[in-house]
């Protein structure tokens, strides 16, 4: 325990001085929206730098190759601060998070929740009302949206999948934007929520990309039954890297 408490302080640190290093360039990025492109080619550079110094890496499994020059709504389950760098591996591509409004006052995080991302406080309906509405246009203008649909970090430990909200299926609907679903049952083990708890230790973590949904012929009625079918698929998914683990 005390190793892994002197790791996540290693991570830390690695993430702030990166930051720190990045910031000029981040900053001048994030001034106009036709330099998010550029604003997110660094995240994504930052995200592996800061991850790899310590040991942190990402391994993807593609269900099959995914189109990057498409536009997708990206649903994947969250249960560490290690998805945000690796969802920014992910996405090739001009990239959006949603996020919790407290992001938005972040050392870290405030200046991507002031320009690229989008914050919103879920305990409000006109919040989450205008979120999405921003998330719309960026679809719309080409950009891909990350979004956790569980919309936080679950309190229990080991994580379990919670239950999924349903605005990012019901705009995926209305919009015909296809979703792809992420699944990755180990993040946690290597760092879970923060780490301050239980601290971290290096390893790779594991993520399933889930081939694209198609929402062409959906309408918004069916905005439930399509959120309960990326839940069971990613339930599933979960379920059979466990057991594998446990072999």
């Amino acid at each position: 325990m005390i190793l892994k408490k002197v790791h996540i302080y290693l991570y830390v640190l690695s993430v702030a001085l990166s930051y720190f290093i990045f910031w000029p360039f981040f900053y001048y990025c994030s001034r106009k929206p036709e330099r998010y492109r550029n604003l997110n080619r660094l995240r994504r550079f930052w995200g592996l730098i800061s991850s790899t110094a310590v040991g942190f890496f990402y391994r993807f499994e593609f269900e099959e190759p995914v189109d990057w020059s498409k536009t997708y709504i990206v649903c994947a389950n969250h249960t560490s601060n290690l998805d945000i760098a690796a969802m920014c591996s992910l996405v090739n591509n001009n990239c959006s998070f949603m996020g919790k409004q407290e992001l938005e006052d972040g050392l870290v995080t405030g200046l991507f929740f002031r320009s690229v991302d989008i914050p919103v406080n879920r305990e409000s309906k006109m919040s989450s009302f205008r979120a999405f509405k921003k998330a719309a246009e960026k679809l719309q203008s080409g950009i891909t949206m990350i979004i956790f649909p569980e919309g936080k970090i679950a309190d229990d430990y080991p994580p379990q999948l919670q239950e999924f909200k349903n605005g990012p299926f019901r705009l995926a609907i209305e919009l015909k934007i296809p979703i792809i679903p992420v699944s990755s049952s180990n993040t946690w083990q290597m760092l879970w929520d923060t780490g301050l708890q239980y601290g971290s230790k290096p390893g790779v973590c594991d993520f399933y990309v889930h081939k694209p949904i198609d929402t062409n012929n959906l309408t918004v009625d069916d905005a439930d039954m399509l959120r309960d079918r990326v839940y069971d698929m990613m339930k599933q998914k979960l379920n059979e890297q466990q057991q594998l683990v446990m072999v």
